[in-house]
């Protein structure tokens, strides 16, 4: 992952992300379109394995794009626009998860409490997967033995991921999940880059028991999840209690 403004686009005439940002400030109507449409698989991925819940994961990417939409002239330029949407996003998703740890010490209303199949609401029974929803969907027909397989794997990373705090979770789903180095996740969490380094070598040492009390289980060394080492193993002169999360 690089800090650029978007990818390549095949039509030379198709403007970068910055002219479209600067095209939604002057007030053209479908740039800021164009300009989420562009990026919102990966804003969705980063959601997702930041909050671990869908509904949560949705929600997150919703408030952060009506945020974007509406400081987009705050847009200072020091940074890629895809840093800014991704730091939005992550500040969303940290918003949300403080939210919903105080809300778990209430008692939840009836129609909120999970139905037969496990669900938590008609909403998630009805969340909508593919094209146009913001989830999605492959495009391959797979075996559904390793459907399965991949299923359980992603569940126990993703089930492993919520035991962490919320900083070392972001830093980790950024570098080890998404790919950013460790300087753009910085900037994106807008703390030093010893202190990224830091949280994942953290994280990474909290994950690995779980991660491998469940390849225990599962009996099978090539089915376990993995995350990757990275370049973040060692602290780098960061501590969690630096930078604090993006604001």
């Amino acid at each position: 992952m690089t800090g650029t403004d978007g990818p390549v686009a095949a039509d030379p005439e198709e403007p970068d992300d910055r002219a479209l940002l600067r095209a939604h400030v002057r007030g053209d109507a479908d740039a800021f379109g164009v300009l989420f449409g562009r990026h919102r698989e990966r804003l969705w991925a980063v959601a997702l394995r930041t909050t671990g819940d869908p509904e949560e994961a949705a929600d997150a990417l919703q408030d952060a794009m009506v945020s974007a939409f509406r400081r987009a002239g705050s847009f200072r330029g020091d940074s890629a626009v895809t840093t800014w949407l991704h730091r939005i996003v992550v500040n969303a998703c940290l918003d949300r998860m403080r939210r919903r740890r105080v809300r778990l010490a209430d008692p939840l209303p009836d129609g909120d409490l999970p139905g037969p199949g496990g669900t938590s609401s008609p909403a998630a029974r009805s969340t909508s997967i593919g094209p146009g929803s913001g989830v999605p969907a492959s495009a391959e027909v797979a075996d559904p033995a390793d459907l399965a397989v991949d299923h359980e794997r992603r569940a126990a990373v993703l089930a492993a991921l919520q035991t962490l705090p919320h900083e070392q979770r972001a830093a980790l789903v950024l570098v080890d999940m998404e790919g950013y180095s460790v300087e753009e996740a910085a900037a994106i969490l807008e703390c030093a880059p010893g202190t990224v380094k830091s949280r994942c070598s953290r994280g990474r040492a909290r994950l690995l028991p779980l991660l491998v009390a469940h390849r225990g289980a599962g009996g099978n060394r090539d089915d376990a999840p993995r995350v990757p080492a990275g370049d973040g193993d060692t602290a780098g002169g960061g501590t969690d209690g630096e930078g604090g999360a993006a604001r």
